[in-house]
């Protein structure tokens, strides 16, 4: 297999199969496709329930180049669940603020923070290279002993009927073939199980192009999100600079259409660009370059029998928000513990509709902020340009105009407003997460020790408490005083059910065990 273009950041040991070697096969309860991250992350999130883990992937490296590279609090949250979050942080450069600009004035029009509730353990974002996030997710899952990477063993057919799939995998010493009761296709926006299939995505293709160009240097800057309307480098389009972990720069241009792919990212093209932001005696070295456009699309469903996509396999936004990694990791982390029910007989194989009907609201909140942000940022009009600008003027001088400038809206969780897993609530609170939204993180003190309320709800159903008394239950019960931060962020007195993703899927100001049974059961697919 040539991947020929594609910069190797680290190799990765290729090795004939079990089944090709003469051993007997057998049936897999699952097979996860793709080793980017949302892959690796899902192979991860079920290994560590417990699960026998076979990841295939074609690539047998791990890819250079930076690609991804904001990563938001709800991601950070995802990665403490999966025992990499502290190497994350560490490694990344995190921030909070962003800031405008417009034409030649050095002074921003608008400026935003994305972790406007303080107080809480991850920052907003933190800015690191994809390669580092997929090392580290790979140095878990090889630690682990119920894990088999395969390292260049791509899949080329897939037969599938209602009890699961028959893959055809094919090596460099042949092909064989893998039974799963499940397929998990994380194997990224070219996905070849979703060709295989015959399905593809819907949705819209800006005719726009944009450079990356990856740049180390060394300068002092701040660690913040700088974006440009307009800019005299880059006159009548649009520009962005990000701080990365190792002097490591990404800075974005708007080129327009019409653009030879080849030209624009040679080096002699994209000086002028990089001199134009950074100054003319800049001193740098290219780390890498490429061009893209902007794609809001997904697949009608999710969910295909026994097979169930995730991340760019299932959904595709413009890099301008973060929401590629941002929204691929959720899906992980919704699906992990509903399939993890299922397999071990603990929810009906119904449960793996909700994946579906969340998650692909997930995509449509994303597409939606993508596809105003891209429309902001690239005007398809005189009309809309004139709009674009007044509002850009506005928001040097006024307040109320600065929420109106999309440069890009940041990816914040999505609220599973339609679920079949959340009880409606009746009563009437004054703060803390409705159902269907995910829970605020908050320090506590648990044993005379400070941790804090998400790392203590855990990767399971909790009852979260504030105050005495909590109804009696057999479910994990977090009991936390009724005064203090977290109270004040959910309610004195209050319950709440929480699922193992973070997700209310009930509330009650004053509960008792049978509200929490029925909660329970409806969240897991047994009660309508």
């Amino acid at each position: 297999m040539s991947f020929a273009g594609i910069p190797v950041y680290k190799a990765k040991p290729y090795q004939k199969s079990p089944e090709l070697a003469g051993g007997a096969g057998r049936r897999h309860p699952f097979i996860v496709v793709g080793s980017g991250p949302v892959g690796l992350a899902l192979a991860l999130a079920m290994a560590r329930k417990g699960h026998q883990v076979t990841l295939v992937t074609a690539f047998d490296f791990i890819a250079a180049g930076s690609k991804g590279i904001c990563y938001s609090k709800e991601s950070l949250d995802i990665f403490d669940g999966l025992g990499i979050g502290k190497r994350v942080v560490d490694k990344g450069v995190i921030w909070n603020v962003g800031k405008v600009f417009w034409g030649d004035s050095p002074d921003p029009i608008y400026q935003f923070d994305m972790l406007p509730v303080k107080d809480q353990k991850n920052p907003g974002f933190v800015n690191i290279q994809q390669y580092y996030v997929e090392d580290y997710l790979v140095d878990a899952l090889e630690a682990m002993d119920n894990v088999d990477i395969r390292w260049g063993h791509k899949v080329s057919n897939m037969v599938t009927d209602d009890e699961g799939a028959t893959l055809t995998i094919t090596t460099r010493d042949g092909d064989y073939w893998l039974d799963a009761d499940y397929v998990l296709a994380c194997d990224g926006s070219k996905s070849t199980i979703r060709d295989l299939m015959g399905l593809d995505f819907e949705g819209r293709i800006f005719e726009d192009s944009f450079l990356i160009a990856d740049v180390k240097f060394k300068q002092e800057r701040p660690s913040e999100r700088w974006f440009w309307f307009d800019p005299p480098f880059n006159k009548g389009r649009t520009a962005l600079l990000h701080k990365q972990p190792d002097d490591i720069w990404r800075l974005d241009f708007q080129l327009g259409w019409d653009v030879d792919r080849e030209e624009a990212i040679k080096s002699k093209n994209v000086a002028p660009f990089i001199k134009g932001l950074l100054g003319e005696d800049i001193e740098y070295t290219e780390d890498w370059m490429s061009i893209y456009t902007f794609q809001c699309r997904r697949m009608a469903r999710f969910v295909h029998g026994r097979v169930i996509f995730a991340g760019d396999a299932a959904h595709q936004v413009s890099p301008f928000g973060a929401r590629g990694a941002n929204s691929g990791l959720p899906d992980t982390q919704n699906l992990a513990w509903k399939l993890d029910m299922v397999l071990r007989g603990n929810a009906p194989e119904s449960l793996l509709e909700s994946y579906n009907i969340e998650r692909t609201q997930g995509a449509d909140e994303n597409i939606l902020n993508s596809t105003r942000s891209t429309d902001f940022i690239t005007p398809k009009s005189e009309t809309s340009t004139v709009f674009r600008d007044a509002v850009l003027e506005l928001a040097g001088e006024h307040e109320f105009a600065r929420p109106l400038v999309n440069s890009g809206r940041l990816s914040a969780p999505t609220p599973y407003h339609i679920s079949p897993l959340s009880t409606p609530n009746p009563d009437n609170f004054a703060q803390g997460p409705k159902p269907g939204h995910v829970c605020v993180d908050a320090p506590i003190v648990m044993q005379g020790n400070n941790g804090w309320l998400l790392e203590s709800v855990g990767e399971e159903f909790t009852l979260l408490h504030f105050g005495d008394n909590p109804p009696p239950t057999n479910l994990k019960t977090l009991v936390l005083p009724d005064t203090g931060l977290a109270a004040e962020r959910y309610g004195a007195g209050t319950s709440y059910l929480v699922r193992p993703d973070k997700i209310v899927a009930a509330r009650w100001t004053q509960a008792n065990s049978q509200d929490v049974e029925q909660a329970y059961l409806r969240a897991t697919g047994k009660k309508e």
